[in-house]
């Protein structure tokens, strides 16, 4: 992976996280069967270089009685962290096949990531939740990072967290945050 230069020891940030929806890829029956509710946190090391792509991913009501219908819990209607750990698991398998819906690029250059970490499912309120990190195949330093996060064949759809959808942890200070949204009404 090549890093590009720093100018006279300057490094630009700039940071554009698009997060689209694809549907001209999609075959036109195509209609979505699990809704996600995204946030996602880019997370850097100390020498200002991204990481990792850190995800939140809240599902809908009827994904979350689906998946927990036949699991064992000691509590009937609540799942400790442990008792979901096999789902986490399942999960985390099934979504390598699909690049775990996330799609990054440092300077228009796609990057790869190591496999997943710091998974688990949490079940609050008759819903699922999903936290996993995403660390890059190698940390990278760009002027431009665009973190898109979408499933091309759109059976899952996601929509994203009101407040703070994506959210820099450990930046350095000149880089800058730009969320670009999909237009939710265009589905078809």
């Amino acid at each position: 992976m090549v890093r590009p230069p720093m100018i006279a020891g300057r490094f630009h940030c700039l940071f554009a996280v698009l997060v689209s929806v694809l549907f001209a890829t999609a075959p036109a029956a195509a209609h979505p069967h699990v809704w996600v509710t995204a946030s996602a946190e880019i997370v850097y090391g100390p020498d200002g270089a991204a990481t990792a792509v850190r995800h939140t991913w809240v599902f809908d009501d009827m994904y979350s009685a689906f998946a927990t219908q036949d699991l064992p819990s000691k509590e009937k209607g609540k799942f400790t962290r442990e008792e979901l750990a096999d789902l986490a698991q399942v999960n985390m398998d099934s979504l390598k096949d699909y690049e775990f819906f996330t799609f990054v690029t440092a300077d228009g250059k796609k990057l790869g990531f190591a496999g997943p970490t710091d998974y688990w499912l949490e079940y609050k309120d008759s819903i699922l939740t999903l936290r996993f990190t995403l660390p890059l195949a190698a940390p990278v330093r760009a002027g431009k990072l665009n973190v898109d996060i979408y499933d091309p064949e759109y059976f899952v759809d996601f929509s994203f967290a009101e407040k703070d959808p994506v959210r820099l942890n450990g930046a350095p200070e000149q880089c800058r945050l730009t969320v670009q949204r999909p237009n939710e009404a265009s589905a078809p």
